[in-house]
């Protein structure tokens, strides 16, 4: 197989859904005068990334476990900060849901796992088939799954980070990147982390002393560690421990251990053109984007 036929594609649809919502007019409508703004620009960028790139297997993840996952369990106040998507785009994510089926592109959700951890599963399961995984994102979070051949790459902005980018990008190895959002929290998700710790503390932290379980193995060696401030910063992780164990729980990627993928799950599967074309017309999507779409799986 080529190096592409070797990897899998996993886009995150819920990014490039949401980033079509706020900047695509809610004005574009179907013939019944619904929004169509969301499922419009998804499908742009599915034509636009299937056209550039003909990938030979594709996974296209969606959320809807925003307040159901099982960090909802561990911290009821999880994602608790995020406003409840409205009627009109949820219809949108169902419609974009119809529109990868008749892509011939495979699509996974779960309401006790999250995008995130469902990203992760593929990956790892894949990975044993000796797939690399490119992960359609613009999520910090993601990084933590990358290995050696993997990458997180933000389509909408073009930008590619491979596992060796990891630290240039965010200051911390591949497999640190939990354990730094443990510490310095995450306002996007509402997880809590040690205050007055920020990401450059938190990553010379890790560069010290490798990982989260080490460096409270070794909490007396901070004050000396030379670090700014580190007779502070040490306090403050006595302080807040039980904030950290309780945040690392909720930063890792989960595996989901019932879900059992192979290969021929991502592959793409063949498309009918009357039928992208039939599903086109009955979601109102326009004569350029149904062109788009149709040469993209023709590509």
């Amino acid at each position: 197989m080529t190096d592409n036929e070797r990897r899998v594609y996993l886009v995150d649809a819920s990014i490039y859904i949401f980033r079509a919502w706020f900047s695509v007019p809610d004005s574009l409508t179907n013939t019944a005068g619904e929004p169509i703004n969301a499922l419009h620009g998804f499908a742009g960028f599915l034509a636009g990334f299937l056209q550039e790139v003909n990938p030979a297997h594709v996974a296209v993840v969606f959320d809807e476990s925003l307040t159901t996952s099982f960090r909802n369990d561990i911290y009821p106040d999880y994602k608790a900060n995020r406003e409840t998507p409205p009627e009109d785009l949820k219809q949108q994510f169902a419609w974009c849901r119809q529109l990868i089926e008749v892509l011939g592109l495979a699509g996974f959700s779960s309401d006790r796992y999250e995008a995130d951890d469902l990203i992760g599963t593929l990956a790892v399961r894949l990975r044993d088939k000796g797939f690399a995984a490119v992960i359609l994102s613009a999520d910090k979070d993601l990084a933590q799954l990358l290995e050696s051949g993997d990458m997180v790459w933000d389509y909408a902005r073009n930008r590619k980070h491979r596992h060796a980018d990891i630290k240039q990008w965010l200051g911390v190895e591949a497999h640190q990147v939990a354990d730094w959002l443990a510490l310095t929290g995450d306002t996007v998700d509402n997880i809590p982390g040690v205050p007055g710790i920020g990401a450059k503390t938190a990553a010379s932290l890790l560069e010290g002393f490798e990982s989260l379980d080490k460096l409270y193995a070794n909490l007396g060696a901070v004050a000396d560690s030379g670090l700014r401030g580190a007779a502070r910063v040490q306090k403050l992780l006595e302080t807040h421990e039980h904030t950290v164990q309780l945040a690392r729980q909720l930063t890792g990627i989960a595996i989901d251990p019932d879900m059992r993928v192979g290969i021929r799950d991502v592959q793409r599967r063949k498309v009918s053109s009357d039928a992208l074309t039939a599903v086109c017309d009955n979601l109102g999507l326009g004569r350029m984007t149904r062109q788009r779409l149709l040469q993209a799986v023709r590509h």
